[in-house]
């Protein structure tokens, strides 16, 4: 069974969840997104592999997981950036958001979300379980992609762009 912490506004851990649970009752859980960008300031996006239980065949920030007790955030944090994408590089937290936001198929992503920020020339080395397909971008061409056909991005990175963006 996989896990999540739940949280309480101030980030606090209150226990651990059912993950599937816990996105279908939209209960508040702890999170990280990570957004990594190139000496081109071009950012990574992944798109969400075909058979993910929410946000399938959607594009989205670089990685994105939930936190687990066994290891610091950032410690974590990496390790998933290096099994979904294979890249190995420094993350910095930049800031925490709480949203609760609808991910259609009865699925709701109610995180207290840590956004961290890394930079890498590496070339992307995508898992097929997690990742259908990689690509770098920069922000203004994606902000387009974004308003042309918003269904094509899951619904926290349209969310978190923005706030990202204000915060680099």
């Amino acid at each position: 069974m996989s896990v999540v912490i739940l949280v309480d506004e101030q980030d606090n851990d209150l226990g651990l969840y059912d993950k599937m649970a816990a996105h279908k009752e939209g209960l508040l859980h702890r999170a990280f997104s990570i957004f990594i960008f190139n000496s081109k300031n071009q950012l990574l996006l992944q798109k969400r592999a075909d058979h993910k239980y929410h946000s399938p065949g959607l594009w989205t920030n670089s990685c994105c997981s939930h936190d687990v007790r066994e290891y610091s955030l950032l410690e974590f944090a990496g390790k998933r950036l290096e099994e979904e994408v294979g890249i190995n590089t420094d993350l910095e937290e930049i800031g925490t958001v709480t949203y609760d936001l609808d991910c259609g198929n009865e699925m709701r992503e109610n995180e207290f979300n840590h956004l961290l920020l890394g930079y890498s020339d590496d070339n992307p080395i995508p898992n097929s379980e997690e990742v259908s397909q990689i690509r770098y971008e920069d922000i203004a061409t994606i902000k387009a992609e974004i308003e042309k056909d918003p269904d094509q991005f899951t619904s926290w990175f349209k969310y978190l762009l923005p706030r990202v963006e204000a915060l680099i």
